[in-house]
């Protein structure tokens, strides 16, 4: 960069901790892995991976250890929906949009050929795979085509669609019966918006059944159906935490798992019905559990620190499919044998010419709030601080709110932090993995409570001796993007530089704009539009625009469909009517494509190195 801009934006160039050693864009470029999911004979599996530069679907052998690349450039270029295998291993059912618009088209591969078909083309819609019936011959999708959220059955056979439930409220996670007559599924016939009761009908449609609710406000879930035909694995956070259980559906009687201490969700049964796998949740780790159900003896895997992710059963329930990672070690997939508590490495992480010593570990901290609550939070911290050293500092606010940070691997993160940054990461009220008090603490308060958190986050790291008060800056994706909008003008003192990506500046705008099961989530969340009007406008960014002193960063996607461009335009309309200047004041960028570039190396690239270009500036 030169003197003449750095004169002109004020920069403070690199932090004095800077390292300079990690390229985002060769950390980017490596080759990663998602959505790992087994066929259903557990002999193989399929996944994404971006090792040609773009997203792929890929299946391995787990015999033979051999992968194969099964597209060439027909799978989705963002990942924002799953993918299923057909029952006789033969072929994979994927959604795919179009530029990130989220109006999901599903695509079937014959695994044979590599073929791959078209299944139908409805540009007003999503559609999200389900699981395929025991005939081969229809799936379950979860589908807006009419509406609100609701399963849908279709067939491969004449691509004609039969809407299996017919709620006013979302209604999905159906799963079919091991006979294949019965589906179960979740949906909120309640007018408590928390609640959510699992129901049962006849697989080729009818009545519904209200099959488990536990009390008004409750939310169950389900994880899979035994092979016994009655036995389900299901989840409830009745008790204030997410517990595991078993529920029988001809007796209705109820086995519960786990101690009832810490989250942990039932995840499914072992093909030969004998082990129970559940994942819980501490200090933003995730681990498996597996619980006999015949003896009641429980094993914990021996894995690393970190968390474990798209844990699956296979080779006859042999083993465990486990992604693993943590916040210094990049994604590896790992074979884990139950018998004797031993893994291999069935793929290992990637980290090109770069040494894994580069990436510093998480510390989960705890810091008190304006109100003494102590809120959780993950810090990272540059290695080698020179003595007297004041460092820049960066609150990265995750997206939600009802979500949580992880003790995984994060390529921003690390980036940062190599060039001198300090990254706080808070689990804010609003967070999931704390328990329901948590989740549910800022319910009707948006820009309430979770932003006394994110003040406080502040006022910990200024506590910190190697944080420079003055340069503090915030930063987040979709809902961290509301609070980015939000601290930067109801905190105007606190926050030196703001960076909100596909963020939220006017809810109600939001609603106006949303889809059916959006509203019914912004509703949940805030309240009545109507009823909770005067709410509404104190809690967006964009009525307050007269306070932003932070420098901002705007940064959206034309064609997002929950977080839509009018949200960044409405901002940036209010901020040249007060005639600050873009280019001084702020920064702003439109990009074709959706909610981010998830999967979409080079736009990745693009987006953080406008965030580093930005904070070398301001910060």
């Amino acid at each position: 960069m030169t003197e003449n801009l750095l004169r002109i934006y004020g920069g403070a160039g690199m932090p004095s901790a800077a390292k300079n050693r990690i390229r985002i864009e060769e950390l980017l470029r490596l080759p990663n892995i998602w959505s790992v999911v087994p066929s259903w004979s557990r002999q193989q599996i399929a996944y994404f991976s971006d090792e040609t530069g773009r997203l792929e679907l890929y299946v391995m052998d787990l015999h033979t250890r051999h992968a194969r690349r099964v597209t060439d450039g027909q799978a989705p270029k963002h990942l924002m929906a799953g993918f299923v295998w057909t029952r006789d291993d033969q072929a994979i059912v994927f959604a795919k949009d179009t530029d990130g618009d989220e109006q999901h088209n599903l695509y079937r591969l014959h695994l044979l050929d590599g073929s791959v078909i078209q299944l139908n083309d409805d540009p007003k819609s999503q559609d999200y795979p389900g699981t395929v019936a025991q005939d081969n011959r229809s799936m379950l999708v979860n589908s807006n085509r009419n509406g609100q959220m609701n399963v849908f059955r279709f067939s491969f056979e004449d691509r004609g669609w039969t809407q299996l439930t017919h709620s006013s409220t979302p209604a999905g996670g159906a799963t079919w019966s091991s006979d294949g007559q019965q589906i179960v599924y979740m949906t909120n016939l309640s007018s408590n918006l928390r609640n959510q009761d699992l129901y049962i009908m006849d697989a080729h449609g009818g009545p519904s059944e209200l099959l488990w609710h536990l009390r008004d406000g409750s939310r169950e879930s389900i994880a899979d159906w035994h092979t016994d035909g009655y036995r389900l694995a299901v989840s409830s956070d009745e008790t204030g935490v997410n517990r595991p259980a078993v529920l029988n559906i001809e007796t209705r009687d109820v086995q519960w798992f786990g101690p009832g201490t810490a989250d942990e969700y039932a995840a499914a049964f072992s093909k030969n019905g004998r082990w129970l796998l559940t994942m819980r949740s501490e200090e933003s780790a995730i681990f498996p559990i597996l619980y006999d159900l015949e003896t009641g003896e429980t094993k914990t895997p021996r894995l690393p620190e970190g968390i474990s992710y798209n844990v699956n059963f296979v080779l006859e329930d042999t083993k465990l499919l486990i992604s693993q990672s943590a916040s210094n070690r990049r994604t590896q997939i790992l074979l884990y044998d139950i018998a004797t508590d031993s893994f291999e490495v069935l793929c290992p992480a990637a980290y090109g010419d770069m040494d894994p010593d580069w990436f510093v570990a998480d510390q989960h901290v705890f810091y008190p709030s304006s109100d003494g609550v102590s809120v959780p939070a993950l810090l990272c911290v540059p290695q080698d601080i020179e003595p007297g050293a004041l460092l820049p500092a960066i609150l990265y606010i995750h997206g939600g709110p009802t979500g949580q940070f992880y003790r995984n691997f994060d390529a921003q993160v690390q980036t940062l932090v190599d060039q001198g940054y300090v990254v706080l990461m808070p689990n804010i009220r609003g967070s999931t993995g704390y328990g329901v008090a948590w989740r549910d603490a800022c319910l009707q308060d948006w820009g309430g409570k979770d932003l006394d958190d994110v003040v406080a986050g502040a006022t910990y790291l200024k506590s910190l001796g190697y944080v420079d008060p003055q340069r503090i800056g915030i930063y987040g994706i979709s809902y961290g993007g509301y609070m980015s909008y939000i601290a930067a003008v109801k905190a105007p003192d606190v926050f030196a530089v703001s960076a909100p990506f596909v963020g939220i500046s006017d809810i109600e705008q939001l609603y106006a704009e949303s889809m059916e099961h959006f509203k019914y989530y912004l509703r949940q969340q805030m309240g009545d539009p109507d009823t909770h009007r005067d709410l509404w406008r104190d809690r967006s960014a964009v009525t307050h625009v007269d306070a932003l002193r932070a420098k901002m960063l705007i940064v959206h996607g034309v064609n997002d469909p929950r977080c839509p461009i009018s949200q960044a335009r409405g901002f940036r309309e209010r901020m040249l009517a007060r005639d600050l200047q873009e280019g001084l004041d702020f920064a702003y960028y439109e990009f074709e494509e959706g909610h981010g570039a998830f999967g979409d190396s080079e736009g990745e690239i693009r987006n953080f190195k406008l965030l580093l270009n930005f904070l070398e500036r301001h910060l």
